[in-house]
C-alpha cells in the first residue's frame, strides 16, 4: 500500500505496466528538470555548449516534449 501511494504521488517511479519507452521519457524529463533547476548545472552545460543560458533553458524545455522521439507504434493484442 505505501509503494502504490508513492507511485501515485511521483509518476517517475513506475509501476509494473510501465515500458521501456515510458521509463526511458521520464528518465530524461527528469534529468531536463534537474539540470533547469539546478543554475550551476545549466550553467556548466551553456558554457560547454557555447550557449546563453537563456537558449540552454529553452533547448531543455522543447526538448522535454518529446525527449526520446515519437513513441513506438502499439501492437495490437
Amino acid at each position: 500500500s505505501q509503494l502504490e501511494h508513492l507511485q501515485l504521488k511521483y509518476v517517475g517511479t513506475g509501476h509494473a505496466d510501465v515500458t521501456k519507452f515510458e521509463w526511458a521519457i521520464n528518465q530524461h524529463r527528469d534529468t531536463y528538470a534537474s539540470s533547469i533547476g539546478h543554475h550551476s548545472m545549466l550553467g556548466y552545460g551553456a558554457i560547454a555548449q557555447n550557449e546563453s543560458l537563456g537558449r540552454m533553458k529553452y533547448t531543455f524545455l522543447q526538448n522535454m516534449l518529446q525527449p526520446c522521439g515519437k513513441p513506438p507504434e502499439k501492437e495490437e493484442e
